[in-house]
């Protein structure tokens, strides 16, 4: 499998599920400049010319939270993922899919008025706004951690997805001094060996 990987992007994401499963990979790397990915050879592979994307044989996709729920259900043998009887399974899916839709959208936005924009575009009231609604995100995960090591019970792939978002969220600045569950989630994700094989590629 081939991995289309920038460091500190979602694609992240791809790489840890590949080291925790101990899959063998190859990774293209790029760097976070438009221009790197614009290519007409990975236009055909991602056609909005970002990453994630794979190439696993013939196939060819990209969506990070697509990708970890395919290589899982090709590769996972039944890890990381659990059966759709077991009892925590409606959890896995919620969490698995919370990242994208209430998590990241303020990230998005942070990293807009922080990074992206020049300093005389961003607007102290947008990003105001968005370190508020994260805060509001981060509660849920906080509540939902209590009595637990791992968003759906054990680490699975929800933890690859919105742990790397509260992972993400911390580095960006968010307060979750009043989250100890958060934060010790955010660190027991961080020692994970194949979390820090994956920053390290």
């Amino acid at each position: 499998m081939k991995v289309h990987h920038i460091p500190n992007t979602r694609s992240i994401r791809v790489v840890w599920l590949l080291e925790e499963l101990g899959l063998s990979y190859d990774v293209q790397k790029y760097e976070l400049k438009p221009a790197s990915l614009r290519t007409e050879e990975y236009t055909k592979i991602h056609p909005m010319n970002r990453v994630p994307s794979i190439e696993d044989g013939d196939i060819t996709m990209f969506e990070s939270g697509a990708i970890v729920q395919y290589v899982l259900a090709k590769h996972g043998n039944g890890q990381l993922s659990p059966a759709a009887d077991a009892p925590n399974f409606h959890k896995y899916l919620q969490w698995f899919h919370y990242c994208e839709g209430m998590l990241m959208p303020p990230v998005n936005t942070i990293v807009v008025q922080t990074i992206l924009l020049p300093e005389e575009r961003r607007d102290p009231a947008v990003l105001a706004q968005a370190r508020k609604l994260l805060t509001r995100m981060l509660t849920a995960v906080e509540q939902e951690l209590e009595g637990q090591d791992f968003i759906a019970g054990e680490f699975s792939g929800a933890d690859i997805m919105s742990g790397h978002a509260c992972i993400v969220a911390k580095r960006l600045g968010a307060d979750v001094s009043d989250k100890p569950n958060v934060s010790a989630y955010i660190d027991r994700l961080t020692a994970r060996p194949a979390y820090q094989k994956a920053i390290a590629v």
